[in-house]
């Protein structure tokens, strides 16, 4: 085989976040972390997915846990190896609108602390909602990767998703992720998706699927032999079901062609190796629940993320209408429609999905609407890639006028604010943005914190008199 013909696939590796975070909600420790970088160091990765998405709240909420602190702990023990980041454009890592004054500090202390690659999306696909976080990457000299939220419906042609890249390209993005956050794209349109883009964009293409559905290996195979750059893989041990595909199978698969990795596979089994005994810890504790380990088919039936899914089983058992299962499965794409056809990933999944059940237990559509849906018909999530239903939005918002414009176009700066309220907390200056995104959370964090040192404190005291009696 000819070096011409020889185009090795890269990997990013994502166990230590969104593998975590999808099959044991984001429980791993930075202190399970660390024995092992030594070896993933090795590895030859493209990057270490092992920041953002959930692993800032849960960190601070369950953990107890400074995620500045692990991020900094990761950076010391990668030597050779890109860390990348999951950031929701100007919702950060929390749930609503940030003024562009933290978003871009936030952006700017990743990269200081350690992140080389920012990956960056928004839940409407509102590319005006991602340009104050790329304009910020790039000022930090940081890898700006812009992510297309991947999902089907009338909109979403090829032709869309060619023009979004060639937009993304644009604004001065360094690669383009599509983010197939339920496992919908299928192989043969992964070849034709992948070979369309790769034709209008020069920057690469990374793809990130997840196994829900049960095709993903086959969709990364297809996306691959069309040119796909990077694919998104995970350590065996928290690989597959509503995680990503297997590395060390992807390895595998491509070893002797012209997209093989190089990557080591013994290297690998002494990874996996490491990791096993938590899987199988976390299956024991039931923090792993095998349910999330199959293939759930009716991701591909419905549309419907698996996660989405689950939280409509618990609304309707507290409603006692577990009855209404189907008519809510059949109501979300009418909500969707209504809501101008955004795509099912957080936080536009949870609020179509609550929605849908309103609409169904109500016996009325829209006689019930919460706060959140009032949110998406005012626009302040954002533009949607189709228009709302007119008497949809009539209904909900009445004479309310929506917003046009880039929602964080309102917000004020408020960083200065925010130090302010906070500052009997501050030790270090990341705390100011920990505080932004989860007030409660951290303060409570912070308590936490302080009461550690002050017991630390106390002992050292202790012994010290003893040491020296009086």
């Amino acid at each position: 085989m000819s070096d011409q013909a020889k185009r090795p696939v890269k990997i990013t590796e994502t166990i230590l976040r969104d593998a975590h975070q999808s099959l044991i909600a984001t429980r791993m420790t930075t202190e399970q972390m660390l024995p092992i970088i030594d070896k993933m160091d090795k590895v030859g990765y493209h990057a270490v997915e092992c920041w953002g998405g959930a692993t800032f709240d849960a960190s601070l909420r369950f953990l107890k846990e400074d995620p500045w602190e692990r991020l900094r702990k990761l950076r010391a023990g990668f030597k050779n190896t890109k860390l990348q980041m999951l950031f929701r454009g100007q919702n950060i890592l929390g749930y609503r609108h940030y003024a562009d004054d933290v978003v871009e500090y936030f952006v700017q202390k990743s990269i200081s602390n350690g992140i080389d690659i920012i990956r960056i999306f928004d839940a409407l696909n509102d590319l005006r909602n991602l340009e104050c976080a790329v304009k910020a990457a790039n000022k930090e000299k940081g890898h700006a990767q812009v992510a297309i939220s991947y999902t089907l419906g009338d909109a979403y042609t090829t032709e869309f998703y060619i023009d979004m890249a060639k937009r993304i390209e644009e604004m001065g993005a360094n690669s383009i992720c599509l983010k197939d956050m339920a496992g919908l794209l299928v192989p043969y349109e992964a070849t034709n998706l992948i070979t369309a883009l790769k034709s209008a964009v020069s920057i690469p293409i990374d793809l990130h699927t997840h196994y829900t559905s049960g095709v993903a290996a086959m969709t990364y195979m297809k996306a691959v032999e069309a040119g796909c750059d990077i694919i998104d893989t995970a350590m065996s041990p928290f690989a597959m079901g509503t995680s990503q595909p297997a590395t060390e199978v992807m390895v595998e698969t491509f070893k002797g062609t012209p997209y093989d990795t190089g990557y080591d596979q013994q290297l690998l089994a002494e990874i996996a190796d490491y990791f096993r005994p938590m899987r199988d810890k976390a299956l024991e504790t039931g923090l792993l629940n095998p349910k999330v380990m199959g293939v759930d088919i009716k991701t591909l039936l419905y549309q419907v993320p698996g996660g989405m899914l689950s939280n409509l089983v618990s609304q309707l058992k507290e409603q006692k209408a577990e009855d209404k299962y189907y008519d809510v499965l059949r109501e979300i794409p009418r909500v969707r429609k209504d809501f101008g056809e955004p795509p099912l990933v957080t936080p536009s999944s949870q609020i179509v999905g609550t929605q849908a059940v309103l609409n169904v237990i109500a016996g009325e559509r829209y006689k019930m609407v919460t706060k959140e849906t009032k949110a998406v018909l005012s626009g302040e999530y954002g533009r949607t890639v189709k228009p709302f239903d007119p008497d949809v939005q009539k209904k909900v918002i009445g004479d309310t006028k929506p917003i046009t414009c880039r929602p964080a176009d309102l917000l004020k700066p408020e960083l200065k604010t925010i130090e302010k309220e906070m500052e009997q907390w501050k030790e270090q200056d990341e705390d100011v943005l920990s505080y932004a995104l989860f007030p409660q959370v951290a303060t409570e964090f912070f308590k936490y914190r302080q009461a550690q040192k002050t017991k630390v404190d106390l002992s050292a005291a202790d012994t010290q008199n003893k040491a020296y009696p009086v």
